[in-house]
């Protein structure tokens, strides 16, 4: 059952010496989200967000966000365009902790209203060019996950062996996938700073542009590409533009990462289907089964649409969005409009007992999140990231001498 308000507005005081409630709400996803969540007021008019987790995987993404925000310092943070969550005080309860962050203001938008307006996409688009062009030295200081091209590359090829292993991944998108890995351009990147799990509720808006950044908790070096994904499944007239706004602010300079955004993109349902293996639910593994039959009509019906440049043209979001939008829903995702104010502003999930697979419906356009952290710490280990090029060579050829 959910905490009130008024228990997480009194946890809140020990939390934080000397504060003083004059006003508290529910702030969280009607009691069904990964943290409960109080939006508080003191009486010299500060807000306040409280969050205690609900599950061990909620918990884990806390943890590695505080992390990661402390990683974030002032220096860091002017080089931002929008504002990020400020740590205010902790307490602990109940065999984990409470958190209390500074709320920050600005609206939430699901994926299709955020793509739909130029000036929020635009917005968009540079932010996450500004994240990707922070230095990367204060990752490594604060002991985060750091991967080259080759570790994106050889972590991508155990997923999709994982997903293989189940038998129940088509053999049709096993190829599509193999081929994209065995694309040596694909993989030609610099690694950059990425959040890691960027979604439509990790962005606040204000006067139709970004104002804050949520959820740091996956931040780390790795693969840009991670952090465009989400808009590939976006439906918004505009979300061509944030791909081109953030293309122009970081110069073209990966002239591929849209393949890779839409390989990691397909991939959620992998991940889906794994999630429904690891965990015994026939539900998920069937319903990630039906989604991935869907993705499979939808690639035999555009046959040029190749994640690999070797097989066919570079993709627009325009062609990722028509090969996208006849895939079949599988779960209401609300109205395409501001979320609903009882929404947590601090990632709650709508998968129970999880802290994963935060949206993740169909590949219909309504949205994935790269929230599939162990999960949000970072990415579902999919391999050992220290993985040299001879574990990517062998994979190859294993796949190779089966074809």
């Amino acid at each position: 059952m959910a905490r009130s308000h008024l228990t997480l507005a009194a946890l809140a005081t020990n939390a934080v010496p000397e504060l003083d409630v004059a006003h508290a709400r529910n702030h969280s996803l009607a009691g069904n989200g990964s943290f409960d969540s109080a939006l508080l007021v003191t009486r010299d008019e500060k807000e306040l967000i409280i969050r205690v987790p609900t599950s061990q995987a909620a918990e884990t993404e806390q943890s590695a966000d505080l992390v990661a925000l402390r990683a974030l310092t002032t220096g860091n943070r002017s080089r931002l365009p929008f504002d990020v969550p400020v740590f205010v005080g902790q307490a602990p309860f109940e065999g984990t902790r409470a958190v209390v962050y500074e709320r920050l203001p600005g609206a939430s938008y699901d994926a299709d209203a955020l793509t739909g307006h130029e000036g929020v996409s635009g917005s968009i688009g540079r932010a996450i060019a500004a994240i990707h062009g922070l230095p990367s030295a204060f990752i490594g200081d604060a002991g985060l996950v750091q991967q080259s091209a080759q570790d994106c590359r050889t972590s991508t090829i155990d997923l999709i062996d994982r997903a293989a292993n189940t038998g129940k991944l088509p053999a049709a998108l096993l190829r599509r996938w193999e081929l994209a890995t065995d694309d040596d351009s694909l993989w030609q990147f610099a690694p950059t700073v990425i959040h890691g799990s960027l979604a439509a509720e990790s962005f606040l808006i204000s006067d139709d542009a970004v104002c804050a950044v949520l959820g740091w908790s996956a931040l780390s070096v790795g693969d840009p590409a991670r952090d465009l994904n989400w808009l590939l499944a976006a439906r918004g007239d505009a979300a061509e533009t944030a791909v081109a706004t953030y293309t122009a602010a970081r110069q073209g300079n990966d002239p591929l990462i849209t393949q890779r955004a839409m390989l990691y993109a397909e991939l959620e349902l992998a991940r889906w289907l794994l999630h429904g293996v690891d965990t015994h639910d026939e539900a998920i593994v069937e319903d990630a089964v039906s989604m991935l039959d869907g993705l499979v009509d939808n690639v035999h019906s555009h046959t040029m649409n190749s994640l690999s440049p070797d097989t066919g043209p570079i993709l627009s979001v325009s062609d990722v969005e028509s090969m996208l939008k006849d895939t079949p829903r599988t779960r209401a995702t609300g109205s395409a409009g501001r979320n609903s104010d009882d929404d947590s502003e601090y990632g709650t999930s709508e998968f129970a007992d999880t802290g994963s697979f935060s949206r993740v419906t169909s590949f219909d356009g309504t949205g994935f999140d790269t929230d599939y952290t162990d999960d949000s710490t970072g990415p579902i280990p999919t391999g050992d990231p220290t993985a040299d090029d001879s574990a990517t060579d062998d994979q190859a050829r294993r796949r190779s001498s089966s074809e």
